[in-house]
């Protein structure tokens, strides 16, 4: 969708092979998904039914806020929670149900799973406009480029300092120079710190959610893979 082409430094589909490769190729992969969980049962059809509702949701969300500086933290988080933690969130309760946990585990690994694809997204949104070396395998800024506003970006937009400075400058597409511009910016204000602190709360509330887990090698090896999303985190 948004044209790039390089994804996590490797050429994306629509740059080697086209776009309309890369749409029939999605389109098979949405249809083997479909295919399996429906040989799965009812309850996993629905379920990834209802998760590919969500991710569109969350597409169509940030979309409809595309370089809006008025862009709210509630339309950001309806977002993300779309696009990438009901995602995580059903795959943590697909392999709950497959390995015939109850319900109270159940719950408590798609709520995990939530809370992971949260703090994978806040890393991600504090790394776009932090990463050094093409860290992300796209240049920094490229969302403020893209007009996604993410996080630390919105934190910025209200800095009583360089808030009015960044709102002159975002609100449509820019070029290299306008990009580094903004994101040096969002730099220099508490954005990222904030970000790092709305991370860190969902960090908390996986841990809770963890408690509930049975195994405590299983329990340790969760705990131990989200807190590392935020081993490599700059700090501002």
């Amino acid at each position: 969708m948004d044209e790039a082409d390089v994804r996590r430094n490797v050429d994306s589909v629509n740059a080697r092979y086209g776009n309309l490769i890369a749409i029939v190729a999605g389109d098979y992969l949405m249809a083997r998904s479909a295919a399996i969980s429906a040989d799965l049962g009812v309850e996993m059809a629905s379920l990834i039914a209802h998760t590919l509702a969500a991710l569109t949701r969350g597409q169509v969300s940030e979309v409809r806020t595309a370089f809006s500086v008025e862009r709210t933290e509630a339309d950001y988080y309806e977002a993300i929670e779309g696009k990438t933690a009901s995602l995580l969130a059903a795959s943590c309760r697909v392999g709950a149900i497959t390995s015939k946990r109850g319900p109270e585990e159940t719950e408590a690994l798609a709520e995990f799973g939530h809370c992971f694809g949260m703090v994978y997204q806040l890393r991600d949104d504090i790394l776009d406009v932090t990463a050094v070396d093409n860290q992300l395998g796209k240049p920094a800024g490229q969302d403020l480029a893209e007009g996604t506003y993410n996080l630390p970006t919105l934190f910025a937009l209200r800095d009583q300092v360089v808030g009015d400075e960044l709102r002159e400058i975002l609100g449509d597409v820019l070029n290299d120079d306008d990009r580094e511009r903004a994101r040096k910016l969002v730099v220099a204000t508490d954005g990222i710190a904030q970000t790092v602190l709305a991370a860190q709360s969902f960090l908390i509330t996986a841990e809770q959610a963890l408690a509930k887990v049975e195994g405590p090698e299983l329990r340790k090896g969760f705990s131990s893979l989200i807190a590392s999303l935020l081993d490599d985190l700059p700090s501002y």
